[in-house]
């Protein structure tokens, strides 16, 4: 076993009106047994609202650590009450594991499905609104503690209680809170932009951004 944590809760939704959102939102999902089917667009039953932004297969599953939970109530006091499981819309609450412990591309197995880690969680305004701050975007872009997607490598079913374990892992220089500064343009040498550029089980979509941020680079000093 590389790494193990266990589903603390499983949680899926529908849109709904949020205020300060333009399209309805399924941020503020509900905790359910299961056990759910999973498939490549995810969980059955839990749905999105603005569809190009967030969902399709590399967004399949949103993973969040139980741990994160407490540091962002240490730091928001004031909206201590919101900030318990399920309060960054995510699908998995994932006790055990974090982001210094999950690696970009690392397969997991989940119950009877298996998945994978495509890529990290970007903060957006449906974060700030959902939270009534929008402190908290930033919050999570400096503090890293944005948890992890993952696409559907083998469909099955999960459940409450469930292990969250790491069966292989591709990258093992690779954990998510070395990504995280990088990400957010505050890190990253070029040796390190062409290796994510073509890093296995990263997104397309980080792989291509990276790979454009590098060639600016290197434009930059011609």
């Amino acid at each position: 076993m590389i790494a193990s944590g266990i589903i603390a809760q499983l949680r899926i939704g529908t849109p709904q009106p949020l205020a300060g959102v333009r399209l309805p939102s399924a941020y503020w999902r509900q905790s359910v047994a299961g056990p759910i089917a999973v498939g490549e667009l995810g969980l059955a039953g839990d749905r999105v609202g603005n569809t190009k932004v967030h969902g399709g297969p590399e967004k399949a599953v949103y993973a969040y650590p139980l741990s994160g939970h407490a540091a962002w109530a240490r730091d928001f006091p004031a909206i201590a009450d919101r900030l318990g499981p399920g309060a960054m819309g995510e699908n998995l609450v994932v006790d055990g594991l974090d982001e210094a412990s999950v690696h970009l591309g690392d397969i997991i197995r989940c119950g009877t499905a298996t998945l994978q880690v495509a890529q990290i969680r970007e903060p957006c305004s449906t974060l700030a609104a959902a939270l009534g701050t929008p402190a908290v975007v930033k919050a999570m872009v400096q503090s890293g503690r944005c948890g992890w997607y993952c696409r559907v490598l083998e469909a099955g079913k999960i459940a409450a209680g469930d292990a969250h374990e790491v069966i292989e892992r591709p990258n093992p220089a690779w954990p998510i809170n070395r990504f995280t500064p990088i990400a957010a343009g505050t890190a990253g040498t070029q040796g390190e932009l062409a290796e994510l550029a073509e890093l296995a089980g990263l997104s397309a979509y980080w792989r291509l951004k990276l790979a454009r941020r590098l060639q600016e680079q290197q434009r930059a000093l011609t």
